[in-house]
């Protein structure tokens, strides 16, 4: 893979990796190489010599970049050539502010061309990326500054999204603020949402806009780019923390790129024809993703902005208008387009598009099933993947070569031993479960992109605890998903997160069983939420099912009885829910993955201290009640009599 790559890169290794080393030491790979992040998605590689660099597919006057904003019906582009100007002239006035090698700079913005330049000039000089969406509040931006202590944050002054205006210039203040007692920390530069109109930053200390921290280049453009050892950090991400502190996870120049060569080559076929388009927020991992398609000489669009505004096409017109060959979305965005009856390939010309990928959270057998009879041509490849922010790439993927059949991701990712772990062991030795069997997610031998370290985590204890003390002799990466492998056609299927698992009675099943089901069948049911409760006094634990309805319809005990009967219908008896109760909102983290986790916690009887990455922790005070469920049965069914009796 490595020769195959066609990476940028001085140096030489002896060995690939030392193949004897246990994996939760984090062997080394590629020893010896130095490697620059940006130097790599800039320019191509000099077929003749691996140090020089060349422009195949990456010509100056090409496009690679094209932004698009809601409200905004100019799109517009930059070339390959003026990228590398904008990131040298940006990189050039962060070195002469004493930006080095190892230093953080984090950004609080948009998918933007700005965030885009910052990302590439901070890696240029070997310094570490950190980005937060703006839609984050300030304790959950703080929570990750505050570990990583930034020398600068880049912040756009303000935010526009749901046919919304938001002036970001208040948040601006309270980070300044929070920061007051990091040593490290500069100042913030404000990033201009709308170009040539930058806000007025009076009032606001330690901030200077882009424009003049952009005037300690002097005008120059010129890119010098910092070669790394291949082990040296580049990337800060973080975990969901929907219970806590995010952990701060760090990937490894050279671990993310032969990664993501290997992906985006084998099993995805990219090149300079290529136009991806990945519907993210920069708090995301998928962001890296739209990014990292730019190694090789594609054109990535970045969108800023609901997918639903003006209407419910507009993500679907870009796709037709900008040619999309690749288009990158989630489970909940099909969702809404089979809810709302709307049929892609008869709305919009379809004809570039060669694949549509998927990810962060379970694409259900229906929808599986709607993509292929009624939503998109036969001829696009539906790739539903999975792995994500831990490994900055994929465990479950898709490939060129096999049928998709429904449900899961087609396979295994190229490079990685995933394995099935019996899931009841509690402690001692991990057992390798045959296909078929539903179990924990493991990897059993190293791989290049695990992540170096945690940021702040001197000991290593949190990183061993997150993915090495699940099992022991030999301790294998443990990550957190329930799946099966099936045994014919080998696709993974993933079942949920496994520390959400539901286990009543000792039948161990994924909430997907169930969202499946009520997706599929209940059009009247806009979201659910399906969690185990087993409080200390509980000898079982029991299954919670929460619906949130569409507007004009009711929930009824009709509606109710009807759930569980297609539930026992489609699954077992031992699926149905012993509960079933109507909410009004569901916890998601500000990406709209619903989280389970802090709900099963809460309404086990225990007391959390919500991230400040969930969108709407709010929302969760709803749902204390039910630790004590009987006494919730009780109320609702005093206000039955008493509807009842009223009617009389």
């Amino acid at each position: 893979m490595w020769r195959h790559a066609g990476l940028i890169y001085s140096g030489s290794y002896t060995t690939v990796v030392d193949t004897s080393a246990p994996m939760e030491t984090i062997p080394k790979w590629f020893d010896g190489t130095r490697l620059n992040f940006a130097e790599n998605i800039l320019y191509s590689v000099d077929p003749a010599d691996h140090e020089k660099r060349a422009m195949y597919g990456k010509e100056d006057d090409k496009i690679c970049v094209t932004e698009i904003r809601e409200g905004n019906t100019e799109v517009a582009h930059l070339t390959w050539g003026q990228v590398r100007r904008r990131v040298g002239l940006l990189a050039n006035a962060m070195r002469a502010r004493g930006v080095k090698k190892g230093d953080r700079v984090a950004i609080v913005a948009s998918t933007s061309f700005d965030t885009f330049i910052c990302f590439m000039a901070i890696t240029s000089l070997g310094g570490l990326f950190s980005s937060s969406s703006t839609d984050m509040g300030t304790k959950g931006i703080l929570e990750r500054l505050l570990q990583i202590r930034p020398k600068w944050v880049f912040m756009d002054d303000w935010a526009v999204y749901n046919g919304k205006t938001i002036d970001l210039r208040p948040k601006m203040r309270e980070i300044v603020a929070g920061m007051r007692d990091v040593e490290e920390f500069q100042g913030m530069v404000s990033q201009p949402r709308f170009p040539g109109k930058p806000a007025g930053l009076e009032g606001i200390e330690r901030t200077v806009t882009l424009e003049r921290f952009l005037e300690g280049a002097r005008g120059n453009h010129e890119l010098v780019f910092e070669r790394v050892d291949f082990r040296d950090p580049f990337l800060i991400v973080y975990s969901s923390g929907t219970t806590g502190v995010p952990k701060c996870i760090v990937h490894s120049v050279g671990g993310v790129l032969i990664s993501v060569m290997k992906e985006g080559r084998l099993h995805r076929e990219w090149g300079p024809e290529t136009v991806v388009l990945q519907y993210t927020t920069t708090g995301w991992i998928m962001y890296l993703a739209s990014v990292q398609a730019l190694l090789f000489g594609c054109r990535t669009i970045l969108y800023d902005g609901s997918p639903f505004i003006p209407n419910l096409t507009r993500l679907l017109e870009i796709v037709s208008e900008q040619r999309v060959t690749d288009f990158g979305t989630s489970p909940r965005y099909l969702h809404e387009l089979q809810k709302n009856s709307i049929v892609p390939r008869k709305v919009v010309d379809l004809s570039a598009l060669k694949a549509v990928v998927t990810t962060g959270m379970v694409l259900s057998d229906s929808l599986f099933e709607w993509f292929y009879d009624t939503g998109f041509p036969p001829t696009v490849h539906l790739k539903n993947i999975s792995g994500g922010t831990d490994l900055a790439g994929c465990f479950g993927i898709d490939n060129p070569l096999d049928p998709v059949y429904v449900g899961g991701c087609q396979g295994p990712c190229l490079g990685t031993k995933v394995e099935v772990y019996d899931s009841t062991i509690e402690s001692g030795p991990g057992r390798a479960l045959p296909d078929g069997e539903p179990g924990e997610l493991v990897a059993t031998a190293s791989f290049p992109n695990q992540p170096v370290f945690f940021w702040g985590d001197e000991t290593g204890e949190k990183y061993q605890n997150a993915y090495y003390t699940r099992y022991s002799s030999p301790r294998v990466w443990t990550h957190g998903d329930f799946i099966q492998i099936h045994p014919v056609t080998r696709q993974i299927l993933f079942l949920g997160r496994a520390d959400g698992v539901l286990n009543p009675s000792g039948v161990r099943f994924g909430s997907s069983d169930i969202y499946s089901v009520v997706e599929t069948h209940f059009p009247e049911v806009q979201d659910s939420l399906c969690v185990g409760q087993r409080r200390p006094q509980d000898q079982d634990e029991s299954v919670i099912l929460f619906l949130k309805m569409n507007d004009g319809f009711a929930f009824t005990e009709e509606l109710v009885q009807r759930i569980k009967g297609k539930i026992a219908e489609e699954r077992s008896r031992r699926h149905v829910p012993k509960y079933v109760f109507q909410t009004w909102e569901i916890p998601t983290t500000v990406n709209l993955k619903k989280v389970e986790l802090p709900v099963k916690q809460i309404v086990s009887g225990r007391t959390i201290k919500p991230s400040g990455t969930l969108a709407n922790p709010e929302s969760l005070k709803f749902y204390y009640q039910f630790a004590k469920v009987e006494e919730v049965l009780e109320r609702l069914e005093k206000e039955k009599r008493q509807r009842q009796s009223s009617k009389l």
